[in-house]
Parts: C-alpha cells; structure tokens; sequence
C-alpha cells in the first residue's frame, strides 16, 4: 500500500487527513509534536506510525530520512500557525516565527523526503490558504507566508517533474478546527500583546475585526471537504497545480484575483470592516 508523511498531524485538518489515508489503506507517518499526541495519533488506526517532527527543529528534521519507511508516496505539508496583527505592529520575531513554520519548515520537510519521493516518482502537497493568493488585513504575515509557500510550490513543481514527481497545492479557505473556534481568543491576545499607543491607533481595525471572526466562522466548512481535496490531489492520475477548497472560495478567488487592485481593496476593507478614514 502506498505510503504518506503528515506533517501537523496532531490536531484539526492534519489529524482529519491521517485518520482519512489510514482507513483508506495508506501506512501513515503521523508528525506530531509530543509524546502525548504521538500516543493519540497511533491510537486512531493500527496503519498510522507517529515520529516526533517539529517542522522547525532542524535536528528532527535531518533525522527525518532514517525514521521512514524505505519506499515513501507523498508527503503532505500541513503544518502551520497564524499570526495575527496589523503588519505595524507585528513584531520582527512573530513575523520569522510565521515564516518559520509555514514556509522555512515546510521546505526543510519536503528537501528531506524529496530523495524518497524521486524514486517513488511520488506527490508533494502543500496545505496553503485562500490567503496565498488574496492577502487579507491584519492578517499580513499569515497571508505573506502563504504567498511565500505558493511561490516556492510554483518553482518546486516545474523543478521536479522531470523525475514525474508532481507538486499540488491545496487552498482552504475557513475550516471547523480548534484554530478558527479560538479566533475570538486570538484577536483579543493580539490586541492585548499591542502597546497601548498601537492600540488606539488601531481600535477601530480591531473592533471590526472582532465582528468578522464571528461571521466567517459561520461559513467554515468540515474538516472533511478539505481531506477530500487533498485525497483527490494525492490520487488523482494528472493533479492539478491548486484545488482551492469548496465552490465559495473558487468563487472569491476568481472575482478577487481579476478585479482592479481598488476594487479587491474596497472589498476586503467592507469584509473586514476598516474604517475608510480616521
């Protein structure tokens, strides 16, 4: 049976994605962060293996290779974190830990693994976003590593085929997991972690932002629409380059990606409820 590594697999969309490959036959390599979700992933199905992989420890990382099985099919990218802030106030050392695991971590994973996948002529998938085409206010840095993820995909994609490895991006946009039902939590961390003049600078960016989380997790969709998009992408015979996730974001992102530059601006301030002057 073929073989994946899951990075992020301890919890949300990457925990949904090892359950899913596991009882569809795939042996899982489930990578988590402690002993006690290594414990909890392996409790799931018989077929899911865990190996402790911090996507930023460059040690774990390096002795990825040797904890694999020999004969690896795929490895899906998942893990991530989102910063929240408007990018003035977001410091230097939370915009290199946003790059660090979404984009510098996820590169170090698939460099490690590539050899395996070379011989296996096998799939890389990268879990982006919606936001790695369409960056959204106060979601600056998460937005900009996610373009940055999307990039490095386009250049790995046409790199690797010659061996008829294919690389696929995935786009949720909102999904149920424990990340976007603690949004409320994290607005309030992000304003609270602000001094208090970026804080009165920034109380109406805030205050709009506090009323859009509640309304766009009414539209997050199961983690099980995303799974399935990534099962296409891993077995699909010609995979395509992006699967964005669900008929809404295909639709945000074919209006948001040809619209002028103003337009896509006016529209993302209204969503989000920016004041248009101060």
């Amino acid at each position: 049976m073929p073989t994946a590594l899951v990075t992020g697999a301890s919890r949300g969309i990457g925990r949904a994605i090892i359950a899913h490959l596991a009882a569809q036959g795939w042996d899982v390599i489930a990578g988590v962060r402690n002993d006690r979700d290594a414990a909890e992933a392996s409790a799931l199905d018989e077929r899911i293996t865990p190996v402790l992989l911090d996507v930023t420890d460059p040690d774990q990382v390096a002795a990825l290779p040797t904890l694999l099985p020999a004969t690896l099919d795929a490895v899906v990218n998942n893990a991530g974190i989102a910063v929240a802030g408007p990018v003035e106030t977001v410091s230097p050392g939370d915009w290199r830990k946003q790059f660090e695991v979404n984009v510098f971590g996820q590169i170090a994973v698939t460099q490690a693994v590539l050899p395996k996948l070379r011989q296996s002529r096998g799939r890389v998938i990268f879990v982006s976003s919606l936001n790695g085409q369409i960056a959204m206010p106060l979601l600056g840095a998460y937005s900009a590593s996610k373009f940055a993820l999307e990039a490095c995909a386009d250049a790995l994609r046409v790199e690797v085929r010659p061996w008829g490895i294919a690389v696929v991006v995935v786009e949720p946009a909102q999904t149920d997991t424990d990340m976007w039902r603690g949004a409320d939590d994290m607005v309030r961390e992000t304003e609270a972690a602000m001094p208090a003049h970026q804080r009165d600078l920034y109380a109406r960016h805030l205050a709009g932002m506090k009323k859009f989380v509640p309304a766009a997790r009414k539209l997050a969709v199961p983690t099980e629409k995303v799974v399935a998009v990534v099962d296409r992408a891993l077995t699909a015979n010609r995979p395509r380059a992006r699967y964005a996730v669900g008929v809404g974001p295909k639709a945000q992102l074919a209006l948001m990606t040809n619209v002028p530059t103003a337009v896509r601006d006016r529209v993302l301030a209204t969503m989000t409820r920016i004041p248009r002057q101060l």
